[in-house]
């Protein structure tokens, strides 16, 4: 029987009311708006919010370091998820009853690695597929089975180290955040390394949902004949790594453009085999979705020296401006500003200002001259750590990070890395990070953000006199110790073990069986040769190199036979914040802000911190705020949801005036983007809840609220 033609109204209402009660999309939607026109939990009713359902996922870390970053997929009735070690499910979403779980390990040559921040889903009305990136594979499942759809890739899967163009055999690579779909595409960014050792290149890549052939590939590090070449030396291409989409993206269908967020080029922190401006990296790019084109793009930072990655995907919008309706794109970025860009052609709608940079003084390196930044709005952090921001918290804790503070270079924006100590505020984690921010009908940008002093220290990679230090000793300070530190004591705000005394818990084939392999949120080392490998096991070892000694030729040979290994003159000695005495950030509150923000006018609406740490409430300190991870969600009912702080709740605020209407109690922090939906009437809001960053315990768990009957 044919069916009644709706009116255009009616049939945009069905639409919107069917998408809305579902959360079909990683952030809510293509537009990465995470926002929901669902209305029955409004800023009246949220403080009576209940746990509706707890589904413990299990495979979490004895020694917390699992995490669950992931935004679920709820569709008709059925949640979407990953475990903390990397298995993807689904749930009845009423009941939070297991349906089914895909665990990669159980196929035959399939590892699992990383973190996942997401799935995607697809369908053409007949069939219906999740798409679940893990390791350096895409697996496509049927969602209504979890099993893999043999017709796609290679029996269900694909790899994507295969079509970038050069051999990356060997090297990081690790899908961790969702895809889109534009019509039987999918687009996929992935995550790289980033420090001395070889890199990967981040070309962007569309597949065909169906088969998994890939359809076209921009690449990020323009060719011989591209645009952008000449922003590059030479041949870099050939060489060089990074400049990839690890955030995820945002879509206008409509207009077929899709919005690709680029980090940095490798290594972080110093450039000298990269010198020049650095065509796409830290690029906010619109592709033509269909072909891959080029429409326009906008570079946020030039030759990139502070790990200043664009971190989320940006945001679509509608502004009015002048009186009249602009479609805007607005991405949000690490150092704490909004740039926003007109949809269509690129142009900034608040304007730019160039910002002259300070010169660099490593060998090899030349600072790009000036940096852009908007006019509008205000940055969303502090953007200077100067002595009258040093913590008060108490006496002893001020007098500890002064006595460092004098002994650093004096902080000023874009500030090169430096091997005395250079202070990275807002931190290597934001500003924003890779939560993102939320935007509603009515053009108001609400983004989390944190305020963390990070120090940057360089040390050269050769002893000082210009011979290289043991092959062991020199691989392992190159590209071991930015995450372990020189020291070897590890990082655990960053979830990095202490490798001290590690004779005591490992067998040396264990370690080496890792350095190949990688495992968690640790790379692959599989690039390194076995003998080098075994020289970093022989130093960490404290055993006697069975290898030949470092001034052989062939182990030189070894050590500096590509552009990234042996020649970088210059390694970081960690990810390091900064911290007091008793563990707090070393600047004054606050740590942790939440932000409203018209991008209407470029004005700020409110502002309010998020989260506390209950034994500085306790001593009647104001809530300062803490370190967060994960995004808000806002509703047409009026409450913005967001979790992210290390105080293990999750909170309500009032969308008009920031007011903390509601929060709960959490199994483990939730360090993650909640989701929104509902099944039967009933309007539900759930947050993963795996803990395992910043040192706080890791948890299993999905919680579900919803509204008493």
């Amino acid at each position: 029987m044919k069916l009644p033609i709706l009116p255009a109204l009616l049939l945009t209402a069905l639409t919107a009311f069917a998408a809305d009660s579902n959360w079909n999309t990683y952030l809510g939607d293509k537009a990465s708006s995470h926002y929901s026109t669902l209305r029955q939990i409004t800023a009246k009713n949220v403080a009576t919010l209940e746990v509706a359902w707890t589904y413990r996922a299990g495979g979490t870390d004895a020694n917390n370091r699992s995490q669950i970053q992931c935004n679920p997929l709820i569709i008709d009735g059925v949640l979407f998820g990953t475990t903390p070690d990397l298995q993807a499910f689904a749930l009845d979403a009423v009941s939070g009853r297991e349906l089914w779980r895909f665990d990669p390990a159980s196929v035959k040559g399939f590892t699992k690695s990383g973190v996942n921040r997401g799935l995607v889903y697809w369908t053409d009305g007949t069939e219906r597929r999740i798409f679940f990136g893990n390791d350096h594979y895409l697996h496509c499942l049927d969602a209504r089975t979890g099993l893999r759809v043999a017709s796609f890739g290679n029996g269900g899967s694909i790899d994507l180290k295969a079509g970038l163009g050069r051999d990356v055999s060997g090297l990081a690579l690790q899908s961790t955040t969702p895809g889109v779909i534009f019509g039987d595409l999918l687009i996929m960014g992935m995550r790289l390394g980033e420090g001395p050792a070889p890199a990967a290149p981040g070309h962007i890549r569309a597949y065909d949902v169906r088969t998994g052939k890939m359809v076209w590939r921009f690449n990020t590090i323009p060719q011989p004949g591209e645009p952008g070449y000449e922003t590059w030396p030479p041949n870099a291409y050939t060489y060089i790594g990074g400049v990839n989409v690890w955030t995820g993206f945002a879509l206008d269908e409509q207009r077929g453009l899709v919005f690709c967020p680029t980090g940095s080029a490798a290594f972080d922190f110093w450039g000298g085999n990269r010198l020049g401006q650095g065509l796409y990296a830290n690029c906010l790019i619109a592709l033509d979705a269909k072909t891959g084109r080029r429409v326009w793009h906008q570079q946020l930072v030039r030759h990139d020296l502070w790990d200043r990655d664009l971190p989320a995907p940006p945001n679509l919008l509608t502004i009015t401006r002048d009186g009249k309706k602009v479609d805007a794109v607005a991405q949000v970025t690490k150092s704490g500003h909004v740039f926003v860009f007109n949809r269509e052609t690129g142009e900034p709608l608040f304007p730019l200002r160039e910002v002259a940079v300070p010169p660099s003084d490593l060998q090899g390196e030349s600072a790009w001259p000036t940096q852009p930044l908007p006019m509008k709005p205000a940055p969303f952090t502090r953007q200077l750590f100067t002595a009258d921001e040093i913590t008060d918290i108490s006496p002893e804790a001020h007098r500890q990070v002064l006595d460092r503070f004098v002994k650093l270079r004096p902080h000023t924006q874009f500030l090169p890395p430096s091997r005395e100590g250079t202070i990275i505020f807002p931190g290597f984690d934001g500003g924003a990070e890779w939560g993102g921010a939320a935007a509603d009908p009515e053009g108001i940008l609400y983004i989390n953000a944190n305020e963390m002093p990070w120090v940057l220290n360089m040390v050269e990679t050769k002893q000082t006199g210009g011979e290289p230090l043991s092959s062991g000793e020199a691989i392992f300070n190159q590209i071991c110790a930015a995450c372990h530190g020189l020291d070897r004591n590890g990082n655990k705000a960053q979830n990095v073990p202490s490798l001290v005394g590690i004779g005591q818990r490992l067998k040396p084939a264990d370690v080496l069986a890792l350095l190949k392999t990688g495992k968690g949120v640790m790379p692959s080392f599989a690039f390194l040769s076995d003998t080098q490998r075994q020289a970093v096991v022989d130093h960490l070892f404290g055993t006697k190199p069975a290898a030949a000694p470092a001034n052989d030729a062939a182990h030189k040979e070894e050590l500096g036979g590509t552009d990234a290994l042996g020649n970088i003159p210059y390694t970081m000695t960690g990810y390091n914040r900064w911290l007091d005495t008793n563990g707090y950030p070393a600047i004054k509150p606050p740590w942790g802000t939440l932000n409203a923000i018209d991008l209407n006018t470029g004005e700020y609406r409110w502002r309010v911190t998020l989260g506390e740490w209950p034994e500085l409430t306790a001593r009647g300190v104001p809530p300062t705020g803490t370190e967060n991870y994960g995004g808000p969600v806002v509703t047409a009912g009026g409450v913005i949801f967001i979790a992210a702080s290390r105080d293990e709740h999750i909170r309500a605020f009032d969308r008009r005036t920031g007011k903390e209407l509601w929060k709960a109690i959490l199994p483990a922090a939730g360090y993650a983007t909640p989701a929104t939906y509902a099944v039967g009437g009933r309007q539900y809001v759930v947050i993963a809840c795996g803990g395992g960053k910043i040192g706080t315990r890791s948890g299993d768990a999905y919680v579900a609220f919803r509204l008493p009957k």
